[in-house]
This record gives structure tokens, C-alpha cells and sequence, in this order.
């Protein structure tokens, strides 16, 4: 009976209470003072909802195809079973596998890691195939989505000579087009990535994993924590700032109190004077000048003060945006959404023409008129259009980017001015008012012509300001703005004084609570890593330990703890390649494998290389055990992966990859697990050494496996495709089958509790019968290779009746099995 519950690499479930409440929770519970909750309260985010995209359910692969991309010439397809299970696609180095797996990973995240680490100029040009210059690159991605496993095809095309010169479209099984990011969650791509490429097996353990780490923080929930204990940080920083900036200014006016002569310079003075300065003395003293006489004073240093445009940043704005309204001018023969549609138009008719095989008008019906150069100038048209419109479409946003440039350096009429009827008021509402002015050229006419009467307006004021004020009191006018100004600054600092011990308590504290919960939220990680690693490096003298994360996002590490022979040592530097890479693998399952990722499948490009042979069995039974409920894809050159999982009776799919002249690739079933199932069989029917006793044990219950994985096949294929059956349930179902006739109801008729007699008979006349034998446990008829052989005949026969029988029902697509023998 197959298990679908063990999840030996998958994350454990999460907490019942969010983060958010768990620690307002234990901030209740702790010693801290009234002071410091407090400020842990003030400064603690809301919780982010989570997702908003790709909601819709588990995510399998269908089908990878590729045109005129990396190795790939034609248009290839490469079939996959959705669904879970061990699917291994070989081939020699050059055929063509690895470009499958990057096209995976390019049209579902629109980038390439491999690109990402070597963006060379060779690097740059080798995505387009050399021996199709005329054919438009793509890739796609067809999906399973959701419980009802609803098709879905992920497309990217270029239409440039740049690699980024591409776009990405998804569609619905009736090709309408469909929001990617409602499919594709893009925040779970980059949490829990499913595609682990060969470029990244030696480079993501290389340096202090910082990517891994803020990773893992986001997945165990903590980056509310993180972002808490950024806020806390930086109020502590202002606290000192502002205490900093007190004592500065203080010592500053200090010697400025001391130079003058005025009684009441002396008496300020005395009252900075010591560790605490006598901030009410200060406010009395400031406080015997006459409310008119402070608001008159309050006018002239507002006016003094007066600043106008920036004439040399507003010129340089207004010069940026009439050349930018130039080059649109230029460019608006290039309409852009003509453009677009015109392109969308040729890319319909060769999109006809290629899925109809005609060229053929469809509109006119003018016989050849769709000929193969027509078809070479349409691919022209489109690239030119494609171009045409993007120089538009950058055009408008440049002139977009310079307009608001302009409008971000037009400052809003002051407060203080606002219902003041002066000149200078008039002159900056005439200012403000261009923020309003849309159309580039004359917004760059008035603005330029504005800023610059304003700020000669401004110069007059300030000025003449400056002017009475100096006529004023003194000096005494001055040190009575400075002792104002420096109430404000020492009001801040006297409060930052008390609040920064409290802050630095609840750092303290919040601190051992982010560690308490990372290692708590981290430990089953760690053991998957550590289990992962046991399986890989059984024989290695290499031990992998505790697996930690060091600080917080943007300033973490992960942290490996290795020992050799009982010694403590540096990973890298005691490893080889062969077991860095198992390294990578051991924190890559974890991660991809988390119970929150909407990603059914892993893509795993080439693990195998630099593995010695034992590594090699551990890494298929790691695979094995990560298959039995995700779909896992590994691409590999190297043969001993598929002679370790034949070997170790492991059921999976084989494709095999070439590549003839050209970059003509193609994709052919090594085998599948029915005929795996079969194949175990017949080798032990062909054995002429078995004993009698033997033979009549072991040949019916390998024949009756046969026939029950052909089962699981035919019902999965039924209830998810044509009953629509949500996976858990089907799932549900097939776990608790335990006899071989339960297996052939569910299969033939949905439902193992029915009785499937008829139903087999009518596919297959004496299955029921057959199914007996295999039950019975005795085969007194086995004791020649012939009658054995004849028995595996007959099971096949059977087997391929039920897989036909689901074919019949209209299902197109063939899941990947892991049925018990029974």
C-alpha cells in the first residue's frame, strides 16, 4: 500500500499563532520594563498577509519545449509526467538536456542563474541557437495547476538579438491569455526555488550563504522579527545622534555666549554651564521679549532665511526634459500600440501557419501566398515592429521621468506665505502652479522662465531681511535665534537620554527571543540537512552537523558545523567536490521541499558529476524519497545515476535526449514504470535456474505489481482528468488500497469498493481469472521458462489494457506512478 503522509525532506507544519501574536505574547510574560514594552509595541510591524499570487495551488510540469534556444534547433518537446515520482531525463554531454532544464527555469522566472554569475560577452550571445538563425527563439512550460491539475502554458519569446530582449505570456488551455503572477507565485520562486542548476551546486555554498540565509529566515515566518529589530536599531542610533548633536551644539554656543557682552549672553551662558544645562532658566530668559516684538522677529528670520529655486538644478532638469520631448517628438511616428498591433497580427498568422501546415491565405485564400519567404519577412516585420515600439514606448517614460524630475524640484508655496498678498507670494503660486503643466514643452518654457523670477524675488527679501535684523538688538538678536534653535535640539536630546536605555533593554531582549525562534523554527531544516547529508556521504569521514543562521536578513550568514574524524574544520576546505555538492543538496531539498511552496516539482540539473559511486546510490535513494510526493526531474550525462536506481529496484522514468546535425534534438522513453514492473518480471521468468518453489511465489506477486502499478497510472489519469478529483483526494484513495481487485475498481470504475468484474472483462476477457491466479499463490504450471514467460505475456497483455482503457476516456497526459507491489 503506497504512503503519501512521509514527507522525510519536506519542512514540519507551521505554528498556530502568528509571529506577530506569538511575541506580543511573550512580551506580556516578560520582565521588561512598562517603558520598553512599550517602545517594542510602537515600533512593531503589521503583519504582511502573505502571497496575493499563485494561489491556486500545487504547480507539476507537463512538458518543457524549446525552439531555436541553447542546443535546441527545432521546435522539441520533452514529455513529462505530472504528478509525482522520480523522472530521469540522460543523455550525453551536447545533446541538448541541460538546455531543457534552463528553459524550464527561463520561462517560468524569466532569467538563468547561469547567466546571472557569467554575463561575458560570449555568455550573452550563446542563449540564441547557432544553427537556427531564422527561427524566434522560445521556451515554454506547460503546467499542471491546482488540485484539478488545469493546463497552463508558460511561453517566453524573443524578439530582439539581446537576451533581455524577450516576453513572457501564459495561457489557458483554450489560449487565452492569463496573469502569470496569479499562477506563479513570484515571492515563492525566489523563497523556495524549485530549479537547482549545475552552475549552482558548487556556487551557493560558496562565501557566508547570506542568500540562503535570508531565504530561510523569510520561510521560518521571522522576517517580522527582522524587520522589528532593524527599527529598534535605528532608534537606539537616533537616540545617540540626537544626544550627540545636543552636546555638540551646546559646547558650540557656549564659546559663541562667551564672546559677548551682552548681560543676558552672561546669564545664558550660566545656565549651559555644567553636565545638565538649565533648559527652563533658558526658556525664561527667551520669554521676556513682547509677543509682537517675537513675532516680528519670527517674520525677519523666516524672510533672512528665504531660499528660492535652485536655478542650476531646475536648468538642468528643463534641459533634460526638452531634449527628452525632442526625442519623443522624433519617435511619434512609431506609435507603440500600433506597433504592438501590428506585430500581434503577423505573429497570429505565423502562429496559423505554423500550427496548419498550410501556406495558404486563411483570409483570401490565395493558394502559396503564406510561402516560407513570406514567413522570413513576417519574422522580420515583427522583430522591426517589436523594436519600433519599445524605442516609443521608452521614448513617452523618458519623457514621463524627466516631466516629474521637473515637477520634484517645484517646491509648494511656504505656509508662512500662503494668504500673504505680496509679489513674492504671487511669483510663487505662478512656481507651484507649473507642477500642474502636463505638456513637456511648455512646462519647460514655465518653469524655467518662473524659478528664475523667483528667486530674484527671493534675493530682495532675504536681503532686505537681513538688513533689519542687524539692526536689531545687537548681536543679542542672533544668540536669541541660536539659544531657540538649541531648546529644540536639547528638548530632543534630554528625551532621547531617557528613552535609549529602555530601547537597548528591548533590543536585549528581543534579540534572544529572534534566537530562541530561529533555531526552534530552524531545527527540522537542520535535520533534513543533516538527514540528506547522512544518505549522500554515508561512507564519508565527513560528518555534517548543526546547521544555524547568524544574525539577520541583509547582515546574516549561515553557519555549517563539520567535523572530520571527530575534528572540528571548515567546510570547504575539507570537502571535495563530491560532497560540496552533496552539501548543496542537503540545503537545497529542505528549502525547495517546504510544505508552504506551491511548487509540486524540482528540476535538478547534473548532481551526479564528481560522485563516487557510493554517493551516487545514496543521492537515488535521496531522489526516491523526495519523489514519493513531488514530481522530481534530474537531468544527467552520467550513467551510473540510472544503474544505481536500477540497481536499488527504484521505479522511475527514463527519457533519453540526442542531438543529430543541425541541433536537431530528440526524446525518446527509455522506460516507464509499468514497463519497469514489466521488465523485473520477465527477467525473472527467463531465469531457467529458478527453483519451482521459487517461481510460484515470487513471478505472480512481481506479475500481480505489474498490473497494480498499471492501475494507479489508469485511476490517477481518470479522477484527476476526467472526474476533476482535487489531488488530495485521489491521493487519499489510492493509500488506501490493499488488494489487487481494489486497485482494478478504482482504476476501471473510480471507486474500490465496487465490483470491477465486468468492467475488466470487457477490456480484457479472462483478467478477472488472471488476477485469481496471481492471488492464489499457486502455480503449479511454472515449472518451464515457456510457462513463465507465457505468465508475463499475459500480465503485460492486461497491463496495457488497463492503460489503454484510460486513454480511451480521453486523458492526454500519463502521471508518474509509485504503486506497491501486491
Amino acid at each position: 500500500m503506497n504512503d503519501h503522509s512521509h514527507n522525510p525532506v519536506g519542512a514540519p507544519a507551521g505554528p498556530a499563532l502568528s509571529v506577530r501574536e506569538l511575541l506580543l505574547s511573550r512580551l506580556d510574560s516578560s520582565d521588561l520594563t512598562p517603558e520598553a514594552r512599550s517602545h517594542l509595541v510602537a515600533l512593531l510591524p503589521e503583519e504582511q498577509a502573505k502571497g496575493g499570487g499563485g494561489g491556486t495551488g500545487p504547480v507539476h510540469l507537463r512538458s518543457i519545449t524549446a525552439a531555436g534556444w541553447r542546443g535546441i534547433g527545432p521546435r522539441t518537446r520533452l514529455e513529462l509526467p505530472p504528478g509525482p515520482g522520480l523522472v530521469v531525463v540522460a543523455g550525453p554531454n551536447g545533446s541538448g538536456k541541460s538546455s531543457f532544464a534552463e528553459a524550464a527555469e527561463t520561462a517560468l522566472t524569466g532569467r538563468n542563474s547561469r547567466w546571472d554569475r557569467r554575463r561575458t560577452g560570449d555568455w550573452k550571445q550563446g542563449w540564441r541557437n547557432l544553427h537556427s538563425p531564422g527561427l524566434v527563439p522560445e521556451v515554454s512550460v506547460e503546467l499542471s495547476v491546482g488540485d484539478r491539475g488545469e493546463p497552463v502554458t508558460v511561453r517566453r519569446t524573443w524578439y530582439g538579438a539581446k537576451v533581455d530582449d524577450a516576453r513572457t505570456r501564459a495561457e489557458g488551455p483554450d489560449a487565452s491569455e492569463l496573469k502569470l503572477d496569479e499562477i506563479v507565485d513570484a515571492d515563492a520562486l525566489d523563497l523556495a526555488r524549485p530549479f537547482l542548476p549545475y552552475s549552482e551546486l558548487g556556487s551557493m555554498i560558496n562565501g557566508t550563504l547570506s542568500d540562503l540565509h535570508d531565504a530561510f529566515f523569510k520561510l521560518l515566518g521571522l522576517e517580522l522579527l527582522a524587520e522589528l529589530d532593524a527599527r529598534v536599531r535605528e532608534a537606539v542610533s537616533r537616540c545617540e545622534k540626537e544626544e550627540e548633536q545636543g552636546k555638540r551644539l551646546t559646547e558650540q554656543l557656549r564659546g559663541e555666549l562667551a564672546k559677548s557682552a551682552d548681560p543676558r549672553a552672561r546669564e545664558a551662558a550660566e545656565a549651559l554651564s555644567g553636565a545638565c544645562p538649565d533648559m527652563d532658566r533658558v526658556r525664561a530668559l527667551l520669554a521676556r521679549r513682547s509677543p509682537a516684538a517675537e513675532a516680528e522677529l519670527s517674520g525677519l528670520q523666516r524672510r533672512a532665511g528665504l531660499t528660492g529655486p535652485d536655478l542650476l538644478e531646475v536648468s538642468g532638469a528643463v534641459a533634460r526634459l526638452r531634449e527628452a520631448a525632442a526625442r519623443a517628438d522624433d519617435a511619434r511616428h512609431g506609435d507603440a500600440e500600433n506597433a504592438r498591433r501590428l506585430a500581434k497580427l503577423l505573429e497570429a498568422a505565423l502562429d496559423h501557419r505554423r500550427r496548419s501546415s498550410s501556406p495558404d491565405c486563411p483570409v483570401c485564400g490565395t493558394a502559396g501566398q503564406l510561402d516560407q519567404a513570406w514567413a522570413g519577412r513576417a519574422r522580420a516585420e515583427v522583430e522591426r515592429l517589436q523594436r519600433e515600439a519599445v524605442e516609443a514606448e521608452a521614448a513617452l517614460r523618458e519623457v514621463a521621468e524627466a516631466r516629474q524630475a521637473v515637477h520634484d524640484v517645484i517646491e509648494p508655496v511656504p505656509v508662512w506665505l500662503q494668504a500673504d498678498a505680496s509679489p513674492l507670494a504671487d511669483l510663487w503660486r505662478e512656481w507651484a502652479m507649473c507642477r500642474g503643466i502636463t505638456d513637456a514643452w511648455h512646462l519647460a518654457d514655465r518653469a524655467g522662465k518662473a524659478a528664475a523670477a523667483l528667486e530674484e524675488a527671493c534675493r530682495h527679501v532675504r536681503e532686505e531681511a537681513l538688513r533689519t535684523l542687524g539692526d536689531q538688538d545687537g548681536d543679542w538678536q542672533h544668540l536669541a535665534v541660536r539659544l531657540t534653535d538649541w531648546m529644540t535640539v536639547a528638548e530632543a536630546a534630554e528625551s532621547a537620554l531617557t528613552r535609549r536605555p529602555h530601547l537597548k533593554k528591548a533590543r536585549a531582549w528581543l534579540r534572544t527571543v529572534i534566537d530562541e525562534l530561529r533555531d526552534e523554527r530552524l531545527r527540522p531544516f537542520a535535520e533534513r540537512s543533516q538527514e540528506v547529508w547522512q544518505q549522500l556521504c554515508e561512507h564519508s569521514s565527513v560528518v555534517l552537523g548543526s546547521v544555524t543562521l547568524a544574525g539577520t536578513p541583509g547582515r546574516g550568514r549561515v553557519e555549517l558545523g563539520v567535523t572530520v574524524d571527530d575534528m572540528t574544520a571548515p567546510a570547504y576546505s575539507v570537502m571535495s567536490q563530491g560532497e560540496l555538492h552533496s552539501l548543496a543538496l542537503s540545503l537545497f531539498l529542505p528549502r525547495a521541499t517546504h510544505e508552504a511552496s506551491p511548487f509540486g516539482f524540482l528540476v535538478i540539473d547534473d548532481p551526479v558529476q564528481s560522485m563516487d559511486p557510493e554517493k551516487v546510490e545514496g543521492l537515488a535513494r535521496v531522489l526516491d524519497r523526495v519523489a514519493k510526493d513531488r514530481q522530481v526531474i534530474v537531468f544527467t550525462h552520467d550513467t551510473r545515476l540510472q544503474q544505481a536506481i536500477t540497481h536499488l529496484g527504484i521505479r522511475a522514468t527514463v527519457l533519453q535526449v540526442t542531438r543529430q546535425a543541425d541541433s536537431v534534438v530528440g526524446v525518446e522513453t527509455v522506460t516507464d514504470p509499468v514497463d519497469q514492473a514489466l521488465a523485473e518480471a520477465r527477467a525473472i521468468s527467463l531465469d531457467p535456474g529458478m527453483p519451482e518453489e521459487v517461481a510460484d511465489r515470487v513471478l505472480p506477486a512481481m506479475c500481480r505489481g505489474a498490473v497494480e502499478v498499471a492501475c494507479l497510472v489508469t485511476a490517477r489519469r481518470r479522477l484527476r482528468d476526467v472526474h476533476k478529483m482535487p489531488l488530495s483526494e485521489v491521493e487519499h484513495r489510492i493509500s488506501s488500497l490493499e488488494r489487487t481487485k481494489e486497485y482494478v475498481a478504482l482504476a476501471l470504475l473510480g471507486d474500490r469498493k465496487r465490483n470491477a468484474h465486468d468492467a475488466l472483462e470487457r477490456i480484457h476477457v479472462g483478467g478477472w481469472a488472471l488476477i485469481d491466479d496471481f492471488n492464489s499463490g499457486t502455480h503449479g504450471s511454472l515449472t518451464t521458462v515457456d510457462n513463465r514467460k507465457s505468465l508475463v505475456s499475459r500480465t503485460k497483455a492486461l497491463a496495457k489494457a488497463i492503460l489503454r482503457s484510460g486513454v480511451a476516456n480521453g486523458d492526454a497526459h500519463v502521471p508518474q506512478n509509485r504503486g506497491g507491489a501486491r
